[in-house]
């Protein structure tokens, strides 16, 4: 049984000890966080604390919390030399402190509390000094039936900053979407094969060969049109400069 103490009590924490927890071969044998109440729901399932001093002798330490906490938060605790990872995609191995072995265990996906994941859809990205913690990084990440990818600092830095283009703009570009079919009383439901066959068809194509649209074809007509329809600055602002992106990305002369 490997033996893992958690601290944090975000997103992230919550969704690793639900996997952690049906694997029957990963034990999370405490929880800490600074707020005892943010994980007093699971203090029948596990020892829950908000003292340091109160941490026990594990296999793995998983510090799920903020960025700008891991490096405070890896100096005070009260041990060294054992294996303490994080799971951020933009903080750096050496963000750890130097008393502990260090690693990092970066779940490439958007986690919400109320929403179910399945870890078989979460690469996690692994980063170790040493090569007997990454072969137990990679063995707990393959326990909870996620693929798994060795990547070094650079690497994820680069893929968590991708992450944020594909995940939370694109969201927000939802929420625009959103807005703007709200504002004739269209619904954007009508919206949501789209969305889907959009990401479907990134699985098979490069998304420079799936990009289709006025902007690729050049469609002046139709993208005046649109900024006419467009009430909102901002609205107008975005549209602007994705259609500028999408022309310099296929050659085409800008509006």
């Amino acid at each position: 049984m490997i033996s893992v103490v958690i601290l944090g009590a975000g997103n992230v924490a919550t969704h690793l000890f639900k996997a952690f927890s049906k694997t029957g071969q990963v034990s999370v044998i405490q929880w800490y966080n600074r707020s005892i109440d943010a994980i007093k729901p699971y203090k029948n399932e596990v020892e829950i604390i908000d003292n340091l001093s109160q941490l026990i002798e594990a296999d793995l330490y998983i510090l799920a919390v903020s960025d700008d906490t891991i490096k405070s938060l890896s100096s005070q605790l009260p041990f060294e030399n054992r294996l303490v990872v994080h799971t951020s995609g933009a903080a750096g191995v050496y963000d750890i402190d130097k008393k502990h072995k260090r690693g990092v265990f970066y779940p490439l996906q958007t986690f919400s509390k109320t929403a179910s994941i399945n870890f078989a859809d979460v690469p996690i990205c692994i980063e170790a000094l040493e090569s007997t913690d990454y072969q137990l990084l990679k063995k707990i990440a393959k326990l909870i039936g996620s693929p798994t990818k060795k990547v070094n600092t650079d690497q994820r830095k680069v893929l968590h900053l991708a992450a944020v283009f594909v995940n939370n703009f694109t969201n927000q570009l939802y929420r625009v979407a959103h807005e703007i079919t709200e504002s004739e009383g269209a619904e954007f439901d009508l919206l949501k094969p789209l969305i889907l066959e959009t990401a479907k068809k990134v699985q098979d194509h490069s998304p420079y060969m799936a990009q289709t649209g006025p902007a690729k074809r050049n469609d002046k007509k139709t993208l005046k049109k649109h900024l006419k329809l467009l009430k909102d600055q901002h609205h107008t602002d975005i549209y602007n400069l994705l259609t500028s992106s999408i022309q310099r990305t296929h050659g085409r002369k800008k509006l």
